[in-house]
């Protein structure tokens, strides 16, 4: 099996077009493409469908793409063990846009020098990640195991750093002219957070959530991307939604969305950073120092139950 192909597979389905894995790869899109069907003529399925935003794997292609990463992560190590040197730092975060990229994103700008690759799993199931540290595909990753206690003996978990939330609103909405509130204001008030997946540290998150503040959190609907969640929020104004305070998010002007910081208490998501527990890689202690020198929410703080930080 071509593992150039194999590696185009994979680039493809992290980053979601044809045209960006080729970029990343040094290849063209046609050479991709290309790979990529002769890859499926091999296997007599289809790895991908195509949408309007680019590509997505099939089921096909979702059951094979872990074993597509790990034997292009075990010939990346086999290369690595006879060239001088060693590859880059790759971690894993829940998105681009996430909290934890922008954190990476303010490290690398300050450290330049840094060899950094910076991926997203994809996997709901923060159990895909810690096979993913513990098998070597990763260095490390931005995921949460609520029970430390069923992580694998070579695996260790940290607390990275808390993402305090606000509350993300259109003009129209009751509260869009706060400048701060309490999360007892946000009661009986509809707050929209599509796509909620069961089973993954953000659905016990909000669990706790609704129960501790009794809140109003309304998981319905597929998510079809933040695209079209801000476009919902801009023309509503009943439906508001949560997101961390240094989530990147993009919206036309005239949305004129507002995004208000919650205290008293703050509202603070614990992210948690899954390395092994041994030999990491080196390029790991700069980013575990920057971590811990970011500040941390002032006040009244509340976090879940399962959360480590004092």
């Amino acid at each position: 099996m071509d593992t150039e192909a194999l590696r185009s597979f994979v680039r493809a389905a992290e980053l979601g077009q044809f045209q960006h894995a080729a970029d990343e790869l040094g290849v063209t899109q046609q050479a991709v493409s290309k790979r990529i069907a002769a890859l499926e003529r091999e296997l007599q399925v289809r790895l991908f469908t195509r949408t309007p935003r680019g590509v997505e794997p099939t089921l096909d292609g979702q059951a094979f793409l872990p074993h597509a990463r790990s034997i292009v992560a075990s010939v990346e190590r086999a290369v690595t063990a006879v060239r001088p040197g060693s590859r880059a730092l790759r971690i894993d975060v829940l998105g681009l846009r996430s909290a934890q990229a922008v954190v990476l994103h303010d490290y690398w700008r300050s450290h330049p020098e840094v060899d950094l690759d910076v991926v997203t799993l994809r996997a709901d199931d923060p159990r895909v990640a810690v096979a993913a540290v513990e098998a070597g595909d990763v260095d490390a990753s931005f995921r949460t195991v609520t029970d430390p206690a069923v992580l694998p003996p070579d695996v260790c978990m940290m607390h990275a750093f808390d993402s305090p939330l606000e509350l993300l609103v259109g003009p129209g909405h009751p509260l869009a002219s706060a400048r701060e509130l309490r999360p007892s204001q946000l009661r009986k008030h509809r707050i929209w957070v599509p796509g909620i997946a069961a089973g993954s540290e953000w659905a016990e998150f909000y669990d706790q959530l609704v129960t501790h503040f009794d809140l109003r959190i309304d998981a319905a609907g597929p998510h079809f991307g933040d695209e079209v969640l801000l476009d919902a929020l801009a023309d509503s104004s009943d439906v508001a939604t949560l997101v961390g305070a240094r989530d990147r998010y993009l919206w036309p002007e005239d949305h004129d969305l507002r995004r208000i910081p919650l205290v008293n208490p703050t509202l603070a998501y614990p992210l948690s950073l899954i390395l092994p527990r041994t030999n990491p890689h080196p390029g790991l202690r700069g980013i575990i120092t920057h971590l811990g020198n970011l500040p941390r929410p002032h006040g009244a703080v509340w976090r879940p139950s399962w959360s480590a930080t004092p």
